[in-house]
């Protein structure tokens, strides 16, 4: 693919200027990538701590494990509800001021998840942690394809998504040592953990507004050079059928198909993400074994999710590249069903879903922007995402539902493995509209 660097500074030969233009780029990911990774990480934490807070706190205020999956589920209606408005709130303030906004509000409503008196708090907390999430994914991918061109955009999502494994690998000993200080000041364990892992996001969105700047032509640590090859890289890419319009964007094939493919396999991610603690702790382990076992599946998909993004930016076969993580996720959750009482195969089924979900996303949208941009961008990738985000309902739903009517987690296992494989079919349906690879 041409660079078009060349016709940036013509008095630079292609040598010096695809230097320049890698400079730029890994200038850009220094300044943005670790604040955005730490935020992430933090939002993922706090959508998913529930799912440890349960070890202790579903016997405290009286949860059932169908009442604990509708909870942690709730949150991600009020999140598709809020999540077209807010990106275009995004797009009509600037992510600088926005997604500080969203951080901070979500940060407070988590921490608020310490006075959970029984189902019906703990419903409208979870419904309201939604509502202040919402917009901050689609947002931050709306921002970042504002600085990084397609070729390097599977990896960029990769190295921010890595904020998802990473919150179980840090939050799952992290949370187990919380628990611990049941007692303390006269707070439950649980308690404990929702005040700690609430703060941050707090912290992060002041720090969004000093260091964030909304364009490449806004940034002074970015040369005059360095901010026209940029700009050029971005806008001389080439386009499937671009949509810039709001209207035109939401009712775009593609849009839909890609919709239902999120929703497919995040019932899969948010389903294990969210019971994997409760697994675990059916196999007769501590708290704190609970907490380190977690960690395992989040450190593999932390590395694998990386070189796997990778291979397929440089392959260029984003469709392939999504549709083999489906598979991979489903077979996994299958093999874990299959062999339930062999814990080790068991355990190995479930990190292989960890692994392929948390690598689908990265390579999932790198795709929509592709030929989203503008308005259409920003209200395209939100609902996207919104429609998508029903999954995180459905998923952790239909686990505790199946739980209490089986007694068992292997039915909806199952069930997480079929919506996985649905995944797989629409995602090949894909190159019906989608012709560039």
């Amino acid at each position: 693919m041409s660079t078009g660097s060349a016709t940036i500074a013509p008095g630079a030969g292609a040598d010096a200027a695809m230097a320049i233009e890698k400079r730029a780029f890994a200038k850009i990911a220094w300044r943005l990538l670790p604040l955005l990774i730490v935020a992430y990480i933090a939002n993922f934490l706090d959508r998913t701590n529930v799912g440890f807070a349960a070890l202790t706190m579903n016997k405290d205020v009286g949860l059932s494990a169908t009442e604990l999956g509708y909870g942690a589920g709730i949150l991600f209606l009020g999140y598709c509800f809020f999540e077209v408005p807010s990106n275009i709130a995004l797009y009509r303030f600037g992510a600088r001021i926005w997604l500080s906004r969203i951080m901070v509000t979500w940060g407070l409503i988590s921490m608020a998840m310490m006075f959970t008196t029984g189902p019906k708090s703990f419903y409208v907390l979870r419904f309201l942690l939604g509502v202040a999430e919402a917009g901050f994914f689609p947002g931050v991918a709306f921002y970042l394809a504002q600085w990084f061109p397609a070729q390097y955009r599977a990896r960029i999502l990769a190295w921010f998504l890595f904020g998802i494994p990473a919150s179980a690998l840090i939050g799952g000993p992290v949370s187990s040592l919380l628990l611990e200080l049941n007692g303390v000041a006269g707070l439950a364990g649980w308690q404990w953990l929702f005040l700690v892992e609430g703060a941050p996001a707090v912290i992060i969105g002041i720090l969004l507004i000093i260091f964030v700047t909304d364009t490449p032509e806004q940034a002074a640590w970015l040369t005059a050079e360095e901010k026209a090859i940029v700009r050029a890289r971005i806008t001389a890419e080439p386009k499937e059928r671009e949509r810039r319009d709001l209207w035109g964007s939401l009712k775009d094939p593609r849009v839909l198909i890609l919709a239902a493919v999120q929703f497919c396999f995040l019932v899969g991610a948010y389903g294990v993400g969210i019971f994997l603690p409760l697994i675990l702790k059916g196999q007769n382990f501590s708290n704190f074994t609970v907490g380190f076992l977690t960690a395992i599946p989040n450190l593999i998909a932390c590395v694998g999710m990386i070189l796997w993004a990778g291979a397929t930016d440089r392959s260029g076969g984003r469709i392939n590249g999504l549709a083999l993580t489906c598979i991979v996720s489903g077979v996994g959750l299958g093999l874990a069903v299959l062999f339930s009482s062999w814990f080790l195969i068991a355990f190995a089924g479930l990190t292989a879903a960890v692994l392929g979900t948390s690598t689908a996303r990265a390579i999932f949208w790198s795709i929509p922007t592709r030929f989203l941009s503008g308005i259409g961008a920003a209200g395209g990738l939100a609902f996207i995402n919104s429609i998508g985000t029903i999954g995180g309902f459905v998923g952790p739903s239909l686990m505790g539902y199946l739980k209490d009517a089986t007694g068992s987690f292997n039915a909806g296992l199952a069930g997480l493995s079929a919506f996985l494989f649905v995944s797989v079919a629409l995602t090949y349906s894909l190159r019906f509209f989608i012709q560039r690879e």
